[in-house]
């Protein structure tokens, strides 16, 4: 095995372990495709450990955030982290000191996506750092959920074009990463009010956020339909249609979805993409 190909079933094998929405979408993409999805998928979870971390302090998380910022702006694929993340060592997560790892494993030509991408995100969460999550409009919230989702879609489209020549809308691939966001605030609600976090505006109570979700979702919709039949298509509808299933779920008084939900939805999806075909 190629140390290539190692650092391929590595990346695969985090996927599992941080996202059970989008390692099942990313293990049906092919070759070149699934390795810069996954990459860039990675990159992103390392920052968002330090965003989300538990213990680290706000200064640190915004030192952290704002150097790994400037590092993906400034260099090319060779990029080390360890002068960076030394200190905090015993604390950050696998997936964020790997973040070279999941560097070197995009193919060269996608870097300069995947790093310009990551560097905004990870400036833009250091920002929300520091104003402490405050959310105090429908604006506000748009803007926080830019930078943690809305580049993910940016980024996806990003990559879509560099592999195939697909060309998406921009505001409607924002609103892909924004409404799948705006279902994981509204799911984890509870466990963001225990860390001292509040992403509803004032004002705002399930009703409004469930209204806010269903509007980006809407136009993600438009922005999956628009896309031909095929890995990417199929990459995109997977987790619209457990978005859409997560919030039945929790109007009915779900936690959230089960793993036989999952497969039941995935299975579905397959069925009708079988029949189209036929």
């Amino acid at each position: 095995m190629t140390d290539k190909n190692r650092l391929h079933d590595d990346a695969m094998d985090m996927l599992l372990q941080t996202s059970r929405t989008f390692y099942i979408p990313i293990s049906r993409l092919s070759g070149r495709l699934q390795g810069a999805v996954a990459a860039a998928y990675l990159c992103m979870r390392a920052i968002d450990e330090i965003e989300d971390h538990p213990l680290l302090s706000s200064e640190t998380k915004i030192h952290l955030l704002r150097a790994i910022s400037q590092k993906l702006t400034t260099h090319g694929q060779d990029m080390e982290f360890t002068t960076i993340f030394e200190p905090y060592k015993s604390q950050l997560a696998e997936v964020t000191l790997r973040l070279a790892d999941w560097i070197k494993l995009i193919p060269p030509s996608a870097v300069p996506n995947v790093s310009s991408s990551t560097a905004i995100m990870a400036s833009g969460m250091a920002d929300w750092v520091e104003k402490n999550w405050s959310i105090q409009s429908e604006m506000d919230l748009d803007q926080y959920t830019y930078y943690v989702a809305g580049l993910v879609g940016v980024l996806l489209s990003d990559l879509w074009k560099w592999y195939d020549g697909t060309e998406t809308d921009r505001d409607q691939a924002i609103a892909f990463g924004r409404g799948l966001q705006a279902v994981n605030i509204i799911r984890n609600r509870q466990e963001d009010f225990e860390r001292g976090v509040n992403y509803f505006p004032p004002g705002w109570d399930y009703k409004e956020m469930f209204s806010y979700a269903r509007k980006n979702l809407a136009l993600a919709d438009t922005y999956s339909n628009g896309l031909k039949a095929g890995q990417i298509y199929t990459f995109c509808k997977i987790p619209l249609l457990l978005a859409y299933a997560t919030l039945q779920a929790i109007e009915t008084g779900q936690d959230k979805l089960t793993r036989q939900d999952v497969i039941s939805i995935v299975d579905q999806l397959d069925k009708e993409e079988t029949q189209k075909q036929n």
